[in-house]
This record gives structure tokens, sequence and C-alpha cells, in this order.
């Protein structure tokens, strides 16, 4: 159980942080901590247009940053592209599984390559009625992808959008944000990855309550999926990573 103690561990640092300079301090260290050089927190956007405060951290290279951002890279970037195609984690070397690369997207990552960027792995955020995003994991040029890091990664980008949001006042709980231990459990059993009715038979509720219960801790949280759901719940502490994976005699 150490390594989801240590989960743990990591979604508290990243609830204190309560400054973006404190969010972008963590980042730095936990992606050296997981064997990534840099890392990029941010809202897919148009910077040229005029808008609230975008989310736009990160370490990169000076030189690269300015690369992208002085030829408007971020529409046409193939990273950014691949992330609106899918939920879940992915490393860069697999973008041609959600988009054929064209000779203009291979000049971008070759570019990125020239500037010092190796590997990377990004973490795709999105939820209806928001602002996409993505947190994003890079080692140096020429170096390894810390495989071994990736579940890691996938969670902790998640958790960090979602404090980076709630920095800039993006996601504020919708009322009261207590629900009942019953709800709670709800929440627990969806996050391990059970089906209303699995987790209806779980706790001998109805699967029908199961769906009311499940709901209500959405509308609490305004959000619409299982998965913003835990991330909101994982974040609040209202569940911890160390519930979620405990051993349980209904696995």
């Amino acid at each position: 159980m150490g390594r989801y103690r240590r989960l743990d561990a990591l979604a508290a640092g990243l609830a204190e942080a309560s400054e973006m300079h404190m969010l972008y301090e963590f980042l730095a260290r936990i992606a050296r901590e997981m064997g990534f050089d840099y890392f990029a927190l941010a809202e897919h956007i148009d910077l040229r247009m005029p808008q609230q405060q975008p989310l736009q951290i990160h370490n990169y290279p000076h030189g690269w940053a300015a690369y992208y951002v002085d030829r408007d890279l971020g529409p046409r970037d193939p990273i950014r592209r691949a992330s609106h195609r899918t939920h879940l984690g992915f490393a860069w070397l697999t973008i041609p599984r959600f988009l054929t690369l064209t000779p203009a997207d291979r000049a971008v990552l070759a570019a990125g390559q020239a500037h010092g960027l190796g590997e990377g792995f990004t973490v795709p955020s999105h939820i209806p009625g928001e602002v996409s995003g993505s947190c994003t994991f890079v080692t140096r040029a020429d170096e390894p992808l810390p495989r071994d890091q990736i579940w890691t990664a996938q969670l902790i980008g998640g958790l960090a959008f979602e404090r980076g949001q709630r920095l800039l006042g993006r996601t504020a709980l919708s009322g009261d944000s207590a629900i009942t231990e019953r709800q709670r459990d709800c929440v627990l059993w969806a996050a391990r990855g059970n089906t209303d009715g699995e987790i209806a038979d779980i706790l001998g509720i109805s699967k029908e309550t199961v769906i009311q219960h499940l709901k209500f801790a959405r509308e609490r949280y305004g959000v619409r999926k299982r998965t913003s759901l835990v991330i909101r719940a994982l974040f609040d502490g209202l569940i911890s990573f160390s519930e979620i994976f405990q051993r349980h005699k209904y696995w």
C-alpha cells in the first residue's frame, strides 16, 4: 500500500498549492521525481484572443516556448490535437494511433526535439461545458520515457489541471459540497470501476438508488461524467487512492 499512500500524499500536496507559483514549484519537483525534466499545464485556447486569464504554466526551455508562441503552434500542435481524441494519457510515440501525421506535424515534433525535448506523456482533461486542456511531462532529448511512472503521471496530471482551474476560479463547487455517507460509498465504488448494478449488489440497495446517489454527487460538483466526479472527490479528500485500491472481499 506504500505506492497508494504516496499518491495520497501527492494529492494532498497539490491541494496545498494555494497560489499558481506554488503549483508550478510542485509540478517541477514532481516531474523530476518521476524522471521527467519538463512539465506543461495548459488550457487549450487561442492566446491571441481577448479572454480571462488562461491556465498556462510550464518549465520548457525558453527557446522552445518562444518558438511555439511566435509561430502560434497551439491549434496545429499534433500533441494537442491527439489529446482531443482520447480521455486517457498517452505517450507521444503513440500519437499515430489518434491521427495521421502530416509533414507539418512531423516538422513541429522535430522542432521540439531540436529545442531539447525528448519523449513525453500527455494527460488530457475534458469536462463538458469547460475549457479542455492537458498536463504534459517531458524528458530531455535522448532520454527515455520513465514508463514505471506513467500511472502516477496519469493521476497527477488530472489532479493538477483541476487544481490549476480552481486557482483561477474556474471550478468552484455548486452550492454546499457535502454529500451523505451512502453517496460517498457510491462514489468510492464507482472509482473502483464498478457499474451501477454491481454497486447496488455490494451496498444492498437498488440500482435506481445508486444512479440517484451518483447523480446527486455529480450535481454537487457541477460535473457530468464519473471520471470528473472521481477527480473532484479525490481532490477534496472525500475519497483516497488508498481506499480505491484497498483489497476487498468483493474483488
